[in-house]
This record gives C-alpha cells, sequence and structure tokens, in this order.
C-alpha cells in the first residue's frame, strides 16, 4: 500500500482516536493518496474534530460557528448575503439557521418591504455562545498554526483562497 505521509498520518492519526476499524491494513487508496481534494477532505475532518474536542460539551459544529461569527460581526444580513459569505447553498443554510434559531441563538426578522426576506442578528444568548466559542476557535486555530508553522501559514491561506478563488 503506498501513502502520501500526511495520508498516513492522518490514517494512523485516525486509527488512534477511533480505534478498531479507522483504518484497514492493506487497502488501496489508489488515485486517492496524491489527490488534493482528498487531502483536503481529510484535512478538514481532522480540523473539526479537533475544533469538536475544544468546544467540549457544546454540541455546535464548526459550520454553526461559522455562521454565528458572520451573523455577529454583520447584524441585520440577510439570509441572501450570509449564503453567498458562508459559502452555503439553501438546501444547507436553511437547517443550520432553523437549529440556530430553535436553540435560541439568533433572531430572524422578516423585511417589512419585502416579505420574503429575513435579517438575521444574535439574540443575547447568542451573542455568549459566540464569545465562548471564539475563545475556543482562537486555541484551535493556535494549534493549527503550530501545525502549519507561523512562516508557512500565509502561503497556505492564499493557496486556499486561491481554490476557492478559481472553483467557487
Amino acid at each position: 500500500m503506498t501513502q502520501s505521509p500526511p495520508l498516513a498520518r492522518a490514517l494512523n492519526g485516525a486509527r488512534s482516536r477511533k480505534g478498531a476499524g479507522a483504518r484497514v491494513e492493506g487497502i488501496d487508496y489508489g488515485p486517492l493518496a496524491q489527490w488534493l481534494g482528498f487531502h483536503l477532505r481529510l484535512a478538514q475532518i481532522a480540523s473539526f474534530q479537533a475544533f469538536a474536542a475544544e468546544v467540549g460539551e457544546v454540541d455546535l459544529p464548526p459550520g454553526r460557528f461559522a455562521l454565528l461569527t458572520l451573523i455577529g460581526r454583520n447584524p441585520g444580513i440577510s439570509q441572501t448575503v450570509l449564503s453567498r459569505a458562508a459559502g452555503r447553498d439553501k438546501s444547507t443554510l436553511t437547517p443550520a439557521l432553523r437549529d440556530l434559531r430553535k436553540r435560541e441563538l439568533i433572531l430572524c426578522q422578516r423585511l417589512a418591504r419585502d416579505r420574503r426576506s429575513y435579517h438575521l442578528s444574535l439574540t443575547p444568548a447568542g451573542q455568549t455562545m459566540l464569545r465562548r466559542l471564539t475563545h475556543c476557535a482562537a486555541r484551535h486555530e493556535h494549534n493549527l498554526e503550530r501545525i502549519v508553522g507561523a512562516r508557512d501559514r500565509p502561503k497556505l491561506l492564499r493557496l486556499l483562497n486561491k481554490i476557492v478563488t478559481e472553483l467557487g
């Protein structure tokens, strides 16, 4: 079995955290072992799992944290603008907003001039949650920077933004 070092580390790390079954010896990953998209996905999964461990008992995925951050930084943002800013389509944004509303973290207010549109803002509980999660996210970000290295961080961000710009 041929694996690139990041894939081997990711799979070995998954095995140590997840126990038996996370890695099957002898599996042939074929071209996935060298494909950027596959490694981007593995990195996203690892990052999301580490974020979840950092926030502990708060059952709020990183995507919800991103939405809270965007809403908190842009009170009154519309769902349409939020969708574009978060890189999400309506089919994934709507259930996420419904969940945040159910948790009483956001308010959705209809616009008087356009009854189909909503303006979003944080509730006081949402502001408190965002502050708490921002501290957790800062620790998570510090760990990611430790892994990537402060010198390589700007380059990685440029490359990731290039992918988003070219493919988005």
